[in-house]
């Protein structure tokens, strides 16, 4: 069972907290870093993000940057804009994006529960990433940014949840719009009787699945063990044995199309193009543009070439439905097509290939192609989550680039020291 721990969380000065949180470390480059933080010396992109204070031609993995990121952080703290709560605390977080409305636990998860696989993975990691999330954490003896977990939605814990948030003030309510509009609520439990009531609720979960945040989490892992080595003491009971989380029901989730640019057709002209899509995909032209042009059910695409959309449908037989790997979308149009016609074979490698996520639109990837620099769009269908839990179930790994959550979570909400 799910073992979720409260935490004496690092929090923001409500009249800060604006200014403070910010875009998660992985949804923006050192340019947009630095442009984000002009003029704001209380942005938490200081922490996550420390070469915005560092010369612009910095490697991003000198031991100096890392060394920026626990000095910034020490400042942030000695200056009194983030502040440690005074008892171990259960957080509720909720964001609003249009009409989706997400409401879900800040808590520390369990390194144990991550490395005995009741959370549960989707996603291969890389070593280079791993590796700097690990000597981020490690130097800041922080986790500075949550891992997104999710849960089979539990109606009692649920709707404890929903009426907590529903019966008492917020601590923090305010609107981001730097990367998309949304509405952040944060409300801290800290009495006796909620936190034991929501302790006992994941007590009874029998798993968790991590969404987004595989770097983060197997990272926590590798910390936990450095720690463990320095510690002669050592009883599992420290907080380095856990780890920051955002835990939502799956029910509440809300997965985008992750869509696929290509620079170019692999030495075809547009007639070979599409006649090669023909032997996996029924093709027909179709006269919308932009997000109509949107693919509107599982196994169907959009391909955009030389300013025409073209709806793409697998045919039979293309794929295994009852494979939980194989019958995802992205891995249809990769094994039928991208690899095979395209020459595309390690998507995580190549560099003829690149990923947009769902949030920018449809007219992005019609302005990437008539911009020249890629010759051919592919707009998927989004992979739903139960797609994703039953990937994980089976112990198996997505294909990369498969999943595109929306709203990202706000970092600098809440800070989880390790000690």
């Amino acid at each position: 069972m799910a073992d979720v721990r409260p935490f004496r969380g690092v929090r923001p000065l409500e009249k800060l907290v604006e200014k403070i949180a910010s875009p998660p470390y992985d949804v923006i480059n050192s340019v947009e870093a630095r442009r984000m933080v002009q003029g704001n010396e209380y942005s938490f992109l200081h922490i996550t993000k420390p070469e915005v204070d560092l010369p612009v031609d910095i490697d991003l993995y000198d031991d100096a940057v890392y060394e920026k990121a626990a000095e910034n952080l020490k400042r942030f703290m000695e200056k009194g804009w983030l502040k440690q709560d005074g008892s171990p605390c259960y957080y509720i977080y909720r964001q609003q994006m249009g009409d989706h409305v997400q409401t879900g636990l800040v808590t520390a998860a369990s390194v144990d529960d991550y490395e005995k696989d009741i959370i549960k993975k989707h996603e291969f990691t890389r070593q280079d990433k791993e590796d700097d999330r690990t000597r981020h954490v490690y130097s800041l003896n922080a986790n500075t940014g949550p891992v997104f977990l999710t849960y089979s939605a539990r109606e009692s814990l649920d709707s404890f949840v929903s009426r907590y948030a529903r019966e008492n003030k917020p601590v923090y309510d305010f609107i981001s719009r730097d990367l998309a509009e949304v509405h952040h609520t944060f409300w801290v439990v800290d009495d006796r009787e909620s936190i034991e009531t929501i302790r006992k609720e994941f007590s009874q979960i029998p798993v968790l699945y991590v969404a987004d945040g595989h770097h983060r989490s197997a990272a926590a892992t590798r910390v936990r063990e450095i720690k463990r080595k320095e510690n002669k003491a050592h009883s599992g009971q420290e907080e380095y044995n856990y780890f920051l989380s955002v835990i939502f029901p799956h029910d509440q989730m809300n997965i985008m199309d992750y869509n696929r640019v290509v620079k170019d057709l692999n030495g075809l002209s547009a007639e070979e193009f599409l006649n090669a899509l023909e032997e996996s995909f029924t093709v027909e032209k179709i006269s919308k543009r932009g997000d109509e042009a949107r693919p509107t059910g599982i196994h169907r695409f959009s391909a955009y070439l030389k300013g025409e959309w073209y709806s793409l449908t697998a045919r039979e037989g293309t794929f295994n439905a009852e494979d939980p790997i194989g019958s995802l979308d992205v891995a249809i149009l990769q094994n039928n097509f991208l690899s095979p016609v395209l020459g595309i074979g390690d998507p995580r490698k190549d560099k003829r290939i690149d990923f947009v996520g769902g949030i920018r639109g449809m007219k992005e990837l019609e302005s990437l192609v008539d911009s020249g620099e890629y010759a051919v769009a592919f707009a998927l269908f989004p992979t739903s989550i139960i797609q994703l839990m039953s990937v994980a179930d089976a112990g198996k790994v997505m294909p990369p680039k498969s999943t595109w959550f929306e709203p990202k979570l706000r970092s600098g909400l809440c800070l989880h020291l390790l000690d």
